[in-house]
């Protein structure tokens, strides 16, 4: 891995969580200093948490983990030092967003709150406050590392002359990618399973505001957002922004706990939801969703369709790239139907996927197609709202898995090269960084194999 993403990881996996295990004084009646960073100490029990946390993360340690933790807080602490000087700040609400987020997940890996408190040591009112002070720092040194590496940019050039001085064993293998098209289509759903979904949310509804049932019970036993059922349809903390528009203009109208919305459609389906808590900006609600189904009628119909569809593409009669026009993927129709990978490196991303990435379905049909061949119409779910939709998809191209070569893996390269630009910047600003700024390390601390020169300032 490479010292760029090192970096990153470490912020991100442990920086935002040292309060999870004991908190520093638990066992130490006087804290002991294992390294001092210009006026900041870093403690032994601060070692100790953050080391415990990356195994709990499973965040790979190289070499002697009390070498490798330490000299990364210190690495923290000069970022941060950075983010003083340069005034960097984060909003409030965001990180109370992302500070419910990681809460909402611990409840829903751990079964309750209690049991969250139980495992971590500490109420939440106090984890919350350390995993927002946490995660306030990550931030922080995130905008100092964009602000160190912006601007970099390569030519094509550049890029040849960097994969051209790479060791043969540097070159990545590069997995089999496919490229795909796709053209969908939603069969309708009846009006009378719209009505009936509707009906039995209301007689929920009911059965709340009259007294008879818990929302959470009914939450448990019918909801079919099966992330947050469990919990009793708590979904946690959320601001405008995160919410449904259709969903947060209810919820945030709410005032009474004990009562329920009316039924409200989103891009999901039909909800009622019930207020817990507002706190300043973020709301946390519990709701209960239910999808219509489409009828087997409905979906034999869309496949016969998408069949006739087919049929004339193979027939030459129109190409599938005009037919993607009939799509009604939004995200795909507009493009040829090509389906664009938006998690690869690189920003933009690219038309590239390898088959894991794909959706499953599509994945099983890829798999039986030779470049220029299109399949026969199959079901597949809606990734967004869960529901049947149906498909036919083109493989419009396999590279089968390979060394890496500068003619078909451009961009694949440019990434390379431009992190490893980003990393030299990153490694020269702390090698500067480190020469202006006291550091001293206590006996039994600086006997290590450190990938910087911490010793230079005697003990």
């Amino acid at each position: 891995m490479k010292f760029y993403s090192k970096i990153r990881s470490f912020v991100s996996a442990v920086a935002i969580a040292f309060s999870v295990f004991t908190s520093f004084a638990q066992n130490n009646i006087v804290e002991e200093v294992a390294w001092m960073i210009g006026d900041q100490p870093i403690y032994k029990s601060e070692i100790e948490d953050a080391y415990q946390e990356m195994l709990f993360r499973r965040v790979a340690i190289s070499g002697d983990p009390y070498c490798f933790v330490p000299e990364n807080l210190a690495i923290e602490k000069l970022f941060l030092h950075q983010a003083d000087i340069d005034t960097i700040d984060v909003p409030l609400s965001q990180v109370m967003s992302s500070v419910d987020q990681t809460i909402n997940n611990y409840v829903t890996q751990f079964g309750s709150k209690e049991k969250v408190e139980e495992y971590f040591r500490k109420p939440l009112p106090e984890l919350r406050e350390q995993l927002a002070q946490d995660m306030r720092n990550n931030y922080r040194v995130q905008q100092v590392q964009k602000s160190l590496t912006d601007g970099i940019k390569s030519t094509p050039s550049d890029v040849r002359r960097y994969f051209n001085s790479l060791p043969p064993d540097s070159i990545p293998s590069v997995p089999t990618l496919v490229e795909v098209q796709i053209i969908t289509l939603n069969p309708a759903i009846p009006r009378q399973e719209i009505e009936d979904v509707k009906a039995r949310l209301r007689n929920y509804a009911d059965q709340v505001n009259n007294g008879e049932q818990d929302f959470s019970t009914l939450a448990i036993l019918y909801s079919e957002d099966q992330a947050t059922a469990t919990r009793g349809g708590e979904i946690g903390f959320m601001g405008r922004g995160t919410l449904e528009p259709e969903y947060a203009a209810v919820a945030f109208n709410l005032n009474d706990p004990k009562k329920s919305s009316r039924v409200v459609e989103t891009t999901f389906g039909y909800h009622i939801i019930q207020l817990i808590e507002k706190r300043g900006d973020r709301v946390n609600t519990r709701h209960i969703l239910l999808q219509p189904k489409v009828s087997d009628e409905d979906l034999r119909k869309s496949l016969a369709r998408l069949d006739s569809i087919r049929a004339d593409i193979v027939d030459g009669k129109f190409t599938f790239e005009d037919a993607a026009f009939l799509s009604q993927d939004k995200d795909t129709r507009k493009n040829r139907g090509i389906m664009f990978n938006k998690v690869e490196d690189g920003g933009d991303g690219t038309s590239r996927w390898e088959m894991s990435q794909l959706p499953q379905e599509v994945a099983i049909q890829v798999s039986n197609l030779q470049p220029g061949e299109i399949s026969k119409p199959f079901i597949m779910k809606d990734g967004r709202r869960s529901r049947d939709i149906v498909a036919i998809v083109k493989l419009t191209n396999r590279i089968e898995a390979h060394k890496a070569n500068f003619a078909d893996d451009f961009q694949l390269v440019k990434t390379m090269y431009e992190n490893s630009l980003r990393e030299k910047k990153i490694k020269d600003w702390l090698s500067k960084k480190i020469a202006d700024t006291y550091v001293k390390i206590e006996d039994g601390w600086a006997d290590c194999d450190f990938r910087y020169d911490w010793t230079k300032i005697k003990k």
